[in-house]
């Protein structure tokens, strides 16, 4: 083999994966299984396809070493095959908003002023989840918080929120956080505590985004209640249940 054969052969393997990522349903699909793996009845009812079209997408993600199945019984789960899968859809997203005016037009038009309250960045929070003077508020499915979540994170569902305000202490400052920038949930659970009187804001980034930087993170049930502060040391390893700052 010369050296341009090997670097068509090496590059024809590479874009494979290009090719695979290249569809709207499957960039969708990696963000979702960033968050927990999946069903093909679950990623196809969350995107509005039908379960053939969703099993082609996935068998074509599958085909490029991009997902894996797991099997439980009669089901068939889909995770993402590597960590660094979840950081490549991230870095797509990224150049296309620092390089496609349209995406900023839509997101306005979308979603409008997100401006107030102004929302946390990743390094705020970082900084105030160590003095434990924020409940940090996961508005996700229960599924997706434990298969992963801020360490420390209590879980309310945003379809839950309404009829558990009542266990949420009112004179806490709450930071709510969903899948990503543009998932809906977090707007959502601010709305829901601002209405109530309680002081809130959303987390500019999302739980993809908070792990791949190296934060704290924890897995299983955690947290269900609000704790009240006390003074926090970070460890130093991801945790598994527990709050993760001690």
């Amino acid at each position: 083999m010369t050296h341009r054969q090997f670097k068509d052969a090496l590059y024809g393997q590479v874009a494979r994966v290009g090719r695979a990522a290249a569809s709207p349903r499957r960039l969708e699909m990696l963000e979702l299984l960033a968050q927990a793996e999946r069903t093909v009845v679950s990623l196809a009812s969350e995107i509005g396809l039908s379960l053939a079209n969703a099993s082609q997408h996935l068998q074509a993600l599958r085909h490029a070493a991009l997902v894996e199945p797991r099997r439980q019984g009669a089901f068939v789960y889909y995770r993402l095959a590597d960590p660094a899968i979840a950081q490549l859809a991230m870095a797509l997203r990224s150049v296309a908003e620092r390089r496609v005016p349209e995406i900023e037009r839509l997101v306005q038009e979308h979603f409008g002023d997100r401006s107030d309250p102004e929302p946390v960045p990743m390094q705020d929070l970082l900084k105030r989840a160590r003095a434990r003077d924020v409940v940090l508020l996961d508005a996700r499915p229960a599924a997706e918080y434990e298969a992963g979540h801020i360490a420390g994170a209590i879980s309310v569902p945003i379809d839950q929120l309404q009829r558990r305000l009542r266990s949420l202490p009112a004179d806490r400052e709450y930071v709510a956080y969903c899948r990503g920038p543009y998932c809906v949930y977090a707007d959502r659970a601010v709305a829901v505590l601002l209405r109530s009187g309680r002081c809130a804001r959303r987390l500019l980034e999302g739980f993809p985004e908070w792990r791949a930087a190296g934060h704290p993170i924890a897995h299983g049930r955690g947290t269900r209640a609000a704790a009240r502060p006390r003074r926090a040391r970070r460890t130093t390893a991801t945790t598994t249940g527990g709050s993760g700052w001690r």
